[in-house]
């Protein structure tokens, strides 16, 4: 039995080497792999159909997108086939880390932070350039723990969506528990954003969030990222994955949450994109596959 076609399943990126073998039966060069595989990781089957139609791109969270990298893309994925790049972090960063990657930024507020001009200028011109718009999911604006009180983030994202063009989707992921409540829900629901429901170390469970969420969904698509397990730091579950040849230890509770969450959308009607790292439970592929069984299983009942 086919899955309705409103879900998506992919992983958190497509550029991982220790899936030679399991997604990729091609020989790559080392230099070649991360810019040529993405076409085989788009045939890749599983009881005789794609598997895969989205993945998550990470590398616009570092750097705004480039056309001509965008158009490489392209050429190398089919026609019904969505990624989810994420939002530069000069959009979503209040204030800079004291890292050393920031330079003389760490530690430094950011007068850029939801600076929607910016946005449009860097960030989805290269989209709009490279003629990407139907191959687009939801662009994800990844907010990492901050110190911003409730109030001012909500107003100050309110004024963000408000000021943004409505022909992209938008999807919002929060680390601060704290910001889980019926403010955030109405402003994303006033512009048609989701709620990115992250399974990530200091987050509430996905069913709790959506408790706390009101059980509804605040768009006609929805965004389910499963990171890393719940209570554990982000280096120990790296630690705790490696080598992401093998499930290491399957979370039953977060894929029973999964597949509750992509059953309610499904029967509204909106699309659901699951998104899968392999420091969740130690291979993304295979908690995919999971994923998918539970779901052919619960429709044939």
């Amino acid at each position: 039995m086919s899955l309705s076609s409103l879900i998506r399943f992919g992983t958190s990126t497509w550029t991982y080497e220790g899936w030679q073998g399991q997604i990729y039966q091609h020989k790559y060069a080392k230099t070649t792999f991360a810019r040529e595989c993405l076409g085989e990781y788009c045939q890749y089957l599983y009881n005789g159909e794609p598997l895969f139609r989205t993945v998550g791109n990470d590398s616009t969270f570092y750097r705004p997108p480039i056309a001509n990298q965008l158009q490489h893309y392209l050429n190398q994925i089919p026609e019904d086939f969505e990624m989810c790049f994420k939002v530069w972090e000069e959009i979503t960063i209040p204030r800079f880390a004291t890292q050393a990657r920031y330079d003389l930024k760490a530690g430094q507020s950011n007068p850029r932070f939801l600076d929607a001009k910016l946005f449009i200028d860097l960030v989805l011109t290269p989209y709009r350039e490279a003629k990407f718009e139907p191959h687009m999911g939801p662009l994800l604006f990844e907010f990492q723990h901050h110190g911003m009180s409730a109030g001012e983030f909500c107003l100050r994202l309110d004024r963000f969506f408000g000021q943004l063009p409505n022909d992209f989707r938008y999807a919002v992921e929060i680390r601060n528990a704290g910001l889980l409540g019926p403010d955030y829900r109405k402003v994303l629901e006033s512009h048609g954003v989701a709620h990115v429901y992250n399974h990530w170390s200091y987050m509430p469970a996905l069913l709790h969030q959506h408790k706390r969420m009101e059980e509804r969904f605040t768009a006609p698509f929805t965004v389910i990222r499963l990171l890393t397990p719940l209570n554990i730091p982000y280096e120990v579950a790296k630690k705790r994955a490696a080598p992401y040849n093998k499930i290491v230890e399957a979370l039953p509770q977060m894929r029973k949450d999964t597949v509750s969450l992509i059953k309610q959308a499904v029967e509204e009607n909106r699309r659901a994109y699951v998104l899968v790292n392999n420091r969740s439970e130690g291979n993304a592929p295979l908690t995919v596959q999971a994923l998918a069984s539970s779901l052919r299983h619960e429709e044939e009942r």
